[in-house]
């Protein structure tokens, strides 16, 4: 009898997910090459204690049936195989005759979320673009978090300079905008196990006070819940700002010396009436005026702005104003409040040394925001002639179509275009009109160093991430490809001449030698930055592979890590104010006729944007969204829980189910995001794969934040009927 095969041995991995900044660490179980468990790193000493489904189901992704595992072109209306030399060969040479035809910036790019969470890609596309001089940059970050970083520019002097939260000290945490119950208290920071530990704080005494139109499952826990009008943070908080300065309750700590504009910041007050500004957030002037005392008269105190500030017209200001309570009560980089964490690689140092360029876009004239343009401006600068128009474009690990506004104006520029190349795991909305689709790698089939963002975990932490298998197929990690055609185009990388015949020569070492370690790619990056680091080593970091926690969290850091010219705050940035005597000029928002709702968002724990949301099993909840009405706005359009409703703008509909609850202020009609993008099947032809409705369908292109260029994706109005039962 022969005998049966042993079964292939286990092998463990320990590794971060990259799916957000959370970087939380992981426990991966490898079996023949395929992964069969993924759960949380009990060892790591960062982020242990945070994890979600997001991560635990990554193997589902990898493993997807209808993941594009080789380069795929378009013939006619279906997609044959290809190899990477013949992809590469194509794209470089209708790329090359493109920019002959119409210069630089007829390429372009638009880069997803998964994109900014490999220390690779981003790096590299950068190197290419700058290679062939095109600034025609898009990013998903233009729709939701382009305010964060005009405010950090505007007051610190750098657009990366993003404070994080010290937690464990705080007296009074006011969350306008925040659900970290579901975010766990992860944006453009991450402080692990966040909302746990504040309510751990709130058993001790601490407050927590919530500013959203939704009572969300922080405003659950908070002991207070503001139910604003969406789209008047501002208001609510220019309102504490006036109440702390005209009553003399502000202590500027650490920051007494280093503000600058605080004359100007006074006058802007004078002009502000607080009667105004409560009628505009509909909260009640003493409530504006006890919250103010509260938060200033408290120990500890933050306040934490996030997406739910940013998706409107005023989000700009929303969130400066935000940044001025924390500075006039001196809650900079001090206990219980925001501090600058220096993180292990200099990021504010190198963003300076990297000279931003001064380009405007061809249509409407408008500066870049975090090096990227406004995707609203997108659809016309493909369809509209001119030298300039862009006729090829790539899409890194993103879906415009579902995530950003007028996606249906969106998806018919995208069709226009002579070439259009996705890097991805799938092919999903935004994908439907490419001539190439070409096959990303995972997180879990690569390595990834993420030193850039070093500096916004709660504390000095530093992981190798490791790959846990190989990747499917022929698929490539992308800063591959980005080389790769860089070269085949015969454009300087990085836009340096000499830097091609360097990667050549050290690709050439490595087939000789036959040591692919040799040849040029991120793991020099990685090991330079390291080597150009603060007190680590690479032996060190390699010697902790469940993470490393290097340091204690330390305070006093906010003086030297300012970046303005004069070394000082600026509180009142004349543009903001400006903005501000705008806003405060402007009449009370009123609903255009048949509109009467205001479209709002709501985050769920175990979904990311719009690209997790064709994972079977990773919503318990369903594979859908809904409109969720207010029980008293429900009653009087005759609307029972479980109907199908139609929800409608000046731009587009939606059809889906109601659910009536009393979560949503009257007024407002909730529908989740990142819902509705199909999900092709380019090789067998099936039909696609599709969950939920795109809600964005309902927001068009404009009105924006004039400052952000971020569009109203969560104050828009729409109308609301009933179609039939469920």
């Amino acid at each position: 009898m022969t005998p049966s095969p042993s079964p292939a041995p286990q092998q463990t991995v320990h590794t971060f997910c990259r799916y957000c900044l959370a970087s939380c660490g992981v426990e991966v179980t490898v079996e023949s090459g395929r992964v069969v468990k993924i759960s949380a790193d009990k060892q790591n000493p960062h982020s242990w204690a945070d994890f979600c489904a997001k991560g635990r189901t990554a193997g589902r992704l990898v493993e997807h049936p209808r993941r594009i595992t080789r380069p795929l072109r378009r013939v006619g209306e279906t997609y044959v195989e290809a190899t990477w030399d013949e992809a590469i060969a194509d794209i470089a040479a209708r790329m090359s005759a493109i920019i002959d035809a119409g210069g630089p910036d007829a390429v372009a790019t638009y880069t997803g979320n998964p994109a900014g969470f490999s220390s690779s890609n981003l790096l590299f596309m950068t190197g290419w673009l700058d290679a062939i001089g095109s600034q025609n940059r898009y990013y998903v970050g233009s729709v939701d978090q382009n305010a964060l970083h005009v405010v950090a520019q505007a007051m610190y002097g750098s657009q990366l300079f993003v404070p994080v939260s010290d937690v464990d000290s705080c007296d009074f945490f006011l969350l306008v905008g925040a659900n970290p119950a579901v975010s766990a208290w992860n944006w453009v920071e991450t402080v692990p196990g966040g909302w746990k530990r504040a309510l751990a704080r709130q058993r001790q005494g601490a407050r927590i006070v919530v500013v959203d139109p939704i009572r969300t499952e922080s405003a659950e826990k908070a002991d207070t819940h503001l139910a604003i009008r969406p789209g008047q943070d501002w208001a609510l908080l220019l309102g504490m700002v006036k109440v702390i300065l005209d009553e003399g309750l502000e202590h500027w700590g650490d920051c007494a010396d280093l503000a600058r504009g605080v004359p100007a910041l006074r006058s802007l007050l004078a002009a502000a009436d607080l009667d105004d500004l409560a009628a505009r957030c509909d909260i009640p002037k003493a409530e504006i005026e006890n919250l103010a005392r509260d938060f200033a008269a408290a120990p500890g105190a933050m306040v934490i702005t996030r997406t739910g500030v940013s998706l409107h017209v005023a989000g700009t200001i929303g969130e400066w104003l935000g940044h001025v309570l924390n500075v006039i009560t001196g809650r900079m980089d001090r206990p219980g409040g925001r501090r600058f964490e220096r993180g292990y690689v200099d990021a504010l140092k190198l963003a300076a040394l990297a000279k931003p360029a001064d380009h405007r876009s061809r249509l409407q004239g408008r500066s870049m925001v975090a090096g990227h343009h406004g995707l609203d401006e997108l659809p016309d600068e493909i369809t509209t002639p001119g030298r300039g128009q862009i006729r090829a474009m790539v899409i890194n690990a993103g879906n415009p179509v579902v995530s950003g506004p007028d996606g249906a104006r969106l998806d018919a520029a995208l069709g226009q275009l002579d070439l259009l190349v996705v890097i991805d795991f799938l092919q999903r909305e935004s994908h439907r009109h490419a001539h190439w689709l070409l096959p990303a790698a995972h997180w879990l089939e690569r390595d990834d160093l993420l030193a850039l963002t070093s500096g916004l975990h709660d504390e000095p932490y530093i992981q190798y991430g490791r790959r846990a298998v190989e990747p499917a197929g022929e698929a490539r990690e992308e800063w591959r490809f980005f080389l790769d055609l860089t070269l085949a185009m015969k454009r300087p990388f990085l836009g340096i001449r000499g830097v091609n015949g360097f990667v050549s020569a050290t690709r050439a070492i490595a087939r000789v030698t036959r040591r692919p370690s040799l040849a040029f790619g991120p793991h020099w990056i990685d090991r330079m930055l390291v080597a150009a680091s603060r007190g680590i080593s690479w032996r060190a970091v390699m010697a902790h592979p469940h993470g490393w926690v290097f340091g204690q969290r330390e305070f006093g850091q906010l003086r030297k890590a300012l970046r303005t010219a004069d070394k000082r705050i600026h509180v009142a940035p004349p543009e903001f104010v400006a903005r501000t005597l705008e806003l405060l000029g402007e009449p009370h928002p009123q609903p255009p006729a048949g509109l009467p709702f205001q479209l709002a968002n709501s985050r769920r724990r175990h979904s990311m944007n719009s690209w997790l949301n064709d994972i079977d099993g990773l919503h318990p909840s369903g594979k859908d969204n809904h409109a969720v009405i207010n029980a008293a706005d429900a009653a009087a359009l005759g609307i029972a829980d479980g109907d199908r409703v139609r929800v409608f703008s000046e731009v587009g509909e939606v059809e889906l189910a109601a659910e009536v609850n009393d979560r949503p202020r009257p007024g407002v009609v909730i529908v989740d995001h990142g819902w509705g993008s199909r999900v092709f099947d380019p090789r067998g032809g099936a039909a696609p794969m599709s969950f939920g409705v795109n809600r964005n369908l309902l927001v068009g292109g404009s009105p924006i934040d004039p400052l952000s260029q971020t569009p109203a994706l969560s104050s828009a109005f729409v109308g609301v009927e009933r179609i039939g039962p469920g």
